[in-house]
């Protein structure tokens, strides 16, 4: 029943829709109705710019670190910490709130893995800036990061709980990725490019 209660609970704060929120709010900006039309950090550098983007990221990050932290007190186990992340990684992905649809969750699934394993954290997104730098593919660098994180737990001895967390949220990254994936097969996926909606109240695309 607990972890029940945690999955329910970090799902629900997983669903909060960051990116929707700060584009409406302070641009009064729909990121469903430009680039990508998804809410997560990227579409919203591409259309708002860095600075809102990292905003995006960093609280989509913190639903993955709530999500753990609400496994350490109702459950106080590694697996309620596990599902607990798995919850709010869920709740970003498919938000109640949008139609059960939502982002790639890339961000906040950096959050539970920076409570769950920090060394693999600080491993996997040194690598996946290296990626963004050299390629200018999100998308390319999140899906090799994502797969890199199980590895990096194996190697790095973390907890077999963990480790199965690691291999099922990467799956979950890549399967959100699949329109990437063959869009970068095809050579159409799009490179980051900052956009530059960051005046509140502008609606004009650029």
């Amino acid at each position: 029943m607990e972890y029940l209660l945690v999955i329910v609970t970090s799902y629900l704060i997983g669903s909060i829709p960051n990116g929707l929120i700060i584009g409406q709010k302070f641009y009064n900006v729909d990121l469903r109705q430009f680039g990508s039309k998804n809410i997560g950090a990227t579409n919203a550098y591409r259309i708002l710019g860095p600075w809102p983007a990292s905003w995006v990221f960093l609280t989509d990050a913190i639903k993955g670190i709530a999500g753990v932290l609400i496994g350490q007190y109702i459950g106080q186990t590694a697996v309620a910490e596990m599902f607990g992340g798995m919850g709010a990684i869920a709740g970003h992905n498919w938000s109640i709130l949008l139609g059960f649809k939502g982002g790639r969750g890339v961000a906040t699934g950096l959050g539970v893995i920076a409570m769950l394993a920090p060394k693999v954290t600080i491993i996997v997104f040194v690598i996946w800036v290296i990626i963004v730098c050299f390629t200018r593919y999100v998308s390319l660098a999140s899906i090799i990061a994502a797969a890199l994180v199980p590895v990096s737990m194996w190697l790095l001895n973390s907890r077999q709980e963990f480790f199965y967390f690691g291999v099922l949220a990467a799956l979950f990254v890549i399967i959100r990725h699949r329109p990437n994936i063959e869009r970068l097969l095809t050579g159409t996926e799009s490179k980051i490019k900052a956009g530059s909606k960051t005046e509140p109240g502008s609606t004009k695309e650029k």
